[in-house]
């Protein structure tokens, strides 16, 4: 939650003045500008609020974190 909290992080639905394209995750999506790019999620289905992320998945958070093993404090 602390990123989500962040005065840089949005949830995007336009880009450029225009509606944001699908190639660019279209309708909505999540910018965390203090993380690295490559641990941003693109597409946005649902916002789910949970209690711990080691619940979800293998107890990383998510299919990148339970597979790639990227750190999750990969900030910038």
């Amino acid at each position: 939650m602390d990123p989500a909290r962040d005065p840089q992080t949005i949830l995007a639905d336009e880009m450029n003045g225009e509606p944001l394209p699908i190639v660019h995750g279209a309708p909505l999506r999540l910018r965390v500008e203090t993380q690295l790019g490559f641990t941003m999620v693109k597409y946005i289905k649902r916002i789910e609020f949970i209690a711990d992320y080691r619940d979800i998945g293998q107890g990383q958070g998510g299919w990148r974190e339970d597979h790639q093993f990227y750190s999750p404090e990969a900030g910038i």
